[in-house]
């Protein structure tokens, strides 16, 4: 009897599971042994008997979960390779956030490459997306509709500079998730020439440090705290996470601007939504035509879906010659971005 792809990997209840290597990837809820593509909480979860990543993400579920987070733990650098019952595993770059990698899993001489969360474009706090040969693509869709398509990062970091220089009396507030986003920014203006401390909430300080101890430089940084005198922040940048843009904390700066770093700004609906003032379209996801290229480029014999916005990049996929399959993995969520 012929192999199928479904005896390598298969969606079960607790995640993408492998049969003959008994282990699972992103698994949702607790499990024996796990392979974990990247730290954001709907891929890393506590509890797993034994857990397999890149020292980067075992590091940042330290730190969201403590250091009794899992049993064992096992490092995996990019390009490594450990066996388990004939299965092999390779980490490959994924370009989503710090640590982020692609699962290649190989046996009986099929290969079935699980994206994670991903990206094509350039990141300066990670290394970028490689594209890896295989049977079976399992991609994400968090922005699969024609609709997103994602402006160059440097645009809207000169945007939001413009808007600091026009506006020097007021404070500018970027809504940035914690992890991957938030760094992210604050490279991007580095690069852009902004040299000023950056002001940050509290709730970054130990994932900026972690990029930090990892090689990335965040340069000058300070404390968002109302210990300064509030005209102080005047022609100043403050990164926070989102939910602080609504919060009571935020009160305590001069009008701030409130700018918030998402994919989903290129809705206007939702900007409106959120009161934001300064949309900023910066996502650490694939964009429509980064999607689409991928499979384009990889031209695997199956594509299937995990998450997201699985009808519209199935169909593509079958208009342009490719199979595909949404598993619509419950448990994966794809708003924070």
């Amino acid at each position: 009897m012929p192999i199928r792809f479904e005896d390598l990997l298969c969606p079960r209840p607790d995640g993408l599971y492998c049969p003959p290597g008994d282990f699972y990837i992103d698994p949702v809820r607790p499990v024996e042994r796990a392979v974990i593509t990247h730290g954001h909480a709907d891929h890393a979860r506590a509890g797993h008997a034994h857990v397999a990543a890149t020292a980067e993400t075992l590091a940042i579920m330290a730190v969201r979960y403590g250091e009794a987070y899992a049993g064992q733990v096992r490092p995996m650098a990019y390009g490594e390779t450990i066996e388990r019952d004939g299965v092999s595993v390779t980490l490959v770059p994924a370009g989503h956030v710090l640590g982020s990698a692609q699962v290649v899993v190989r046996w009986k001489g099929l290969t079935m490459v699980v994206s994670g969360d991903y990206k094509r474009r350039r990141d300066p706090t990670c290394p970028a997306f490689e594209p890896t040969p295989c049977d079976v693509f399992v991609t994400e869709a968090t922005f699969g509709l024609p609709v997103f398509r994602h402006p160059d990062d440097a645009g809207e970091i000169a945007s939001l500079l413009h808007s600091v220089a026009q506006f020097p009396e007021r404070c500018h507030m970027v809504g940035a998730y914690a992890l991957g986003k938030a760094q992210r920014v604050i490279r991007l203006l580095r690069e852009a020439g902004w040299e000023a401390p950056i002001h940050v909430h509290g709730a970054l300080e130990r994932l900026n440090g972690l990029y930090q101890d990892f090689g990335i430089d965040l340069g000058p940084l300070a404390p968002a705290t109302g210990d300064t005198r509030k005209a102080d922040f005047a022609g100043q940048i403050i990164v926070a996470p989102p939910s602080a843009l609504a919060d009571r904390w935020s009160r305590r700066f001069p009008d701030p601007v409130n700018a918030f770093a998402s994919g989903w700004m290129r809705i206007r609906a939702r900007a409106r939504q959120r009161a934001v003032e300064l949309p900023l379209i910066l996502s650490d996801h694939a964009d429509w035509d980064e999607l689409t290229g991928t499979l384009a480029e990889l031209r695997p014999q199956e594509v299937w879906i995990t998450h997201g916005r699985e009808e519209a990049l199935a169909r593509w996929a079958g208009l342009n010659g490719l199979k595909a399959r949404a598993l619509a993995i419950v448990g994966y969520e794809d708003e924070e971005d």
